[in-house]
């Protein structure tokens, strides 16, 4: 039922249900070293098919360079518009970046303006690094959600995918969020390998969150037998009850709060950050950071990390003995050797 990446080996292994959901792209640029540092895993749950999709690009932009992203589909399409998104989100992301990167380098050119440049700090070009992704994601987010709009017989007026995507360029880290997938990194501490959220799980009962869903006429409510999960419903119509507050999709809310724009991070890399683990909400919901981490670090391998998945499925038939077992789906990034 799961599917382990293994970059050593350099294939998918896959299992009854194919190698579908999870993509692994290897660019020339890769050294051999960075080959082993990374593991993806998707496992369907009980609820039908396999929602999730994941990527992991060896090689993206620079060299040893990566990206790495996880994708949660909903509603009756959500499995399309998941794989949809990891298919063609990634290249979205690199042409507004190239562009933006050109403008800046003419700017640079300006002998005017060049010695000012020698001048800037590694803190300025990180920040100036950063605010070229920022605009690259939001402009690439926007751009795949018009193209899940435009695609012939596909109805994703009630259906659409959460995404979660890391972006390591060097020591720059840019970590881009929309829904409740998350982002966590693993850092050593002098207590050993601690967790570091880095993205927050964008939900209806944020409190931000839910103003700007008000403010749109959209309803946030919790149905009476879920009162801990807060939901978007249209303003007269009890449809179609989303459980997080931004999405790719879901077009019958997207007048009504639900939008594609990405939160976006950005983190410096240090020699303490140890590796980045991203995931679907169906591991969250019955593990914690540090759990997660913990059992990431123990792995007998970093191809082997992400099997993290099994625990979590395994905390699900625990925690939830009567419920579905939701799908889950991770990706682990070593950013050094264990």
């Amino acid at each position: 039922m799961g599917i382990c990446g293994s970059v050593m080996s350099r294939e998918i292994h896959d299992a009854e249900d194919g190698n579908e959901n999870v993509l692994f792209l290897q660019g020339n640029n890769v050294s051999n070293g960075a080959l082993a540092l990374c593991s993806l895993y998707s496992k369907q749950g009980s609820k039908g098919l396999n929602q999730d999709a994941a990527i992991l690009h060896q090689g993206y932009g620079v060299e040893d360079g990566a990206l790495c992203g996880v994708f949660d589909g909903h509603g009756k399409n959500g499995h399309v518009v998941s794989k949809l998104v990891c298919n063609h989100l990634p290249s979205l992301l690199l042409t507004p970046k190239s562009s933006l990167s050109k403008i800046n380098a003419a700017v640079a050119d300006d002998d005017s303006l060049q010695n000012h440049m020698d001048g800037i700090d590694d803190e300025s070009m990180s920040s100036k690094s950063f605010h070229i992704w920022k605009e690259a994601c939001i402009s690439a987010f926007k751009v795949m959600d018009k193209e899940i709009k435009l695609q012939e017989n596909l109805d994703c007026s009630c259906s659409g995918t959460t995404a979660v995507v890391a972006i390591r360029q060097g020591e720059d880290l840019v970590i881009a969020n929309l829904g409740d997938s998350r982002a966590v990194l693993g850092m050593m501490t002098k207590n050993g390998v601690t967790a570091f959220q880095l993205t927050r799980d964008l939900k209806p009962g944020l409190p931000c969150e839910a103003e700007r869903i008000k403010n749109c006429n959209g309803r946030v409510a919790a149905l009476k037998q879920e009162p801990h999960i807060q939901r978007v419903w249209q303003p007269h119509d009890d449809t179609p009850g989303l459980a997080m507050s931004r999405a790719f999709g879901d077009f019958v809310l997207k007048d009504h709060g639900i939008i594609a724009i990405p939160e976006v991070y950005y983190h410096r890399l240090t020699s303490d950050d140890q590796f980045i683990i991203l995931a679907t909400d169906g591991v969250w919901d019955v593990l914690n950071n540090d759990q997660v981490a913990a059992i990431v670090w123990a792995a007998e391998s970093e191809q082997a990390a992400a099997k993290v998945v099994e625990a979590a499925t395994t905390a699900w038939r625990k925690k939830y003995p009567t419920a579905k077992v939701d799908d889950c789906s991770v990706v682990c990034l070593f950013l050094q050797k264990k």
